[in-house]
């Protein structure tokens, strides 16, 4: 039995933040913005296979490196486009979900493994920066999500137990790796993922939306 959270954390990239200017970015390099998909999930494969191996570095160089890979584009370019994650704005259903959170007394965090300024600069242009109490990036430890570890310091660092956190996203596997940590995993099927990967451990909750998600999250029992 799950109750409802003292504190919900989100995913950044995807999940809150609109990545459509970074594939602006790549079209201005005379790239397809149909790309953008393939370089963001290569960019995580670079990842989970660096953290798999041992060696870590960020969420940046493993973007760059993808787009050099799918494009060609030379160092500079890549960085360019890379340099558009300070340019993302919030998804629509990002303020009211913060909002219904505000309003129970429940407090809202981020949790990204990209890096640090992305989740403040797209929250500051949505004019909901006030609602989230924090923002969390695991390259504060050198791990990347679903790593267990970064799960875990989110919640210490928020000074509560893993049960009495939650993780939204719209990724499986971050929802798989928040549950696996303890915490109480919501999934939000509105965006690239329309439905949750099945070989994996379930989502607690799940909602069509952001904001379903959270609903869901609050009509938990109370502890």
């Amino acid at each position: 039995m799950r109750t409802r959270p003292d504190v919900v954390a989100f995913d950044v990239n995807e999940t809150l933040l609109d990545l459509a200017p970074v594939g602006a970015a790549l079209v201005e390099h005379g790239q397809s913005e149909q790309l953008l998909p393939s370089v963001f999930s290569r960019t995580l494969l670079t990842g989970f296979a660096g953290a798999a191996l041992g060696t870590w570095f960020p969420f940046r160089a493993a973007f760059e490196t993808s787009v050099a890979q799918l494009t060609g584009l030379p160092p500079a370019a890549c960085a360019a486009v890379a340099d558009a994650f300070g340019e993302l704005s919030p998804h629509p259903d990002v303020e009211p979900a913060l909002r219904l959170l505000t309003e129970a007394g429940v407090r809202a965090v981020t949790l990204s493994h990209g890096s640090p300024g992305v989740a403040e600069a797209g929250l500051s242009r949505g004019g909901v920066a006030a609602l989230v109490e924090q923002t969390l990036t695991s390259e504060s430890i050198r791990a990347w999500k679903p790593a267990r570890e970064a799960y875990l310091w989110a919640a210490g660092t928020c000074g509560v137990a893993p049960d009495r956190m939650a993780l939204v996203a719209a990724h499986s596997w971050d929802v798989a790796g928040a549950r696996r940590a303890g915490l109480t995993a919501a999934f939000t099927t509105n965006r690239a993922e329309r439905v949750y990967a099945g070989v994996l451990e379930p989502p607690h909750v799940q909602g069509g939306s952001l904001v379903e998600a959270v609903e869901a999250l609050l009509a938990l029992p109370r502890a």
